[in-house]
């Protein structure tokens, strides 16, 4: 089945105000930068999105909270987005905090049909609060639900037509995590080949997770911050 949109904008025009979305990415390593930016272009408000953080000020997820089109952010980090932290202390921006490990586990329990699962993470802190708690060999544990998500945003190296994708290294990340997770789930790619071009050892998210797949272009593939320190000697 070719599942080729001819652009992002295409790709993502079905997307509701108030869906739900996952979205790849750590940092801005491996974030679906095309679709982001449709999705800004479009409009599309009154967003819940889970990913691992919320971008920076003026690029990846952080163009959408600028836009005020984010009600809710599910995350673990959110330490580089001074809009982040104003919206939130604002009262504009709900925000669900959720330790990194687990929010990685929530995803892959939602795209694997697991409703819910224990983990010792963030018992006895504000995380708990409202969560079901059971002992396990004397020990605590809170019971976690698995998430599913209206659509899925990722960004892969390659891809084929049937929406089978390959992530390069680190920037493979929440990305296939995501894609599982999403009812709806759309790829942006920096390369797309034809069918059985691409080694099936290698194929880290297959085409059954993924309903449409664009071909990405323009790329930045900014920092968050970059750190340099003098040549050696210079202060010495």
């Amino acid at each position: 089945m070719d599942k080729l949109a001819r652009s992002a904008e295409e790709a993502i025009r079905n997307i509701p105000d108030g869906a739900t979305i996952a979205v790849g990415g750590f940092g801005l390593c491996g974030i679906p930068e095309n679709l982001i930016a449709a999705l800004r272009d479009r409009g599309t408000s009154g967003l819940t999105i889970v990913s691992n953080n919320c971008g920076v000020d003026d690029w990846g997820l952080g163009l959408l909270l600028a836009n005020r089109q984010i009600k809710k952010m599910v995350s673990s980090y959110v330490g580089e987005n001074k809009t982040f932290e104003q919206q939130f202390l604002n009262g504009e921006l709900e925000v669900e905090l959720v330790p990194q490990g687990t929010l990685a586990e929530r995803l892959r329990a939602g795209g694997a049909g697991i409703p819910g699962f224990y983990t010792p993470a963030g018992v006895g802190t504000p995380v708990a609060e409202g969560k079901e708690t059971r002992t396990f060999d004397d020990r605590a544990y809170l019971l976690e639900r698995g998430i599913k998500t209206d659509y899925a945003l990722v960004k892969a190296w390659k891809a084929d037509t049937c929406g089978n994708l390959v992530y390069r290294r680190t920037s493979r990340n929440f990305n296939p995590l995501a894609a599982a997770a999403g009812k709806v789930t759309i790829a942006e790619a920096e390369e797309i080949v034809d069918i059985g071009a691409l080694d099936p050892d290698e194929i880290h998210t297959p085409g059954i997770f993924v309903q449409h797949v664009v071909l990405g272009r323009h790329y930045e593939k900014r920092v968050e911050r970059r750190t340099t320190r003098s040549p050696k000697g210079e202060n010495e």
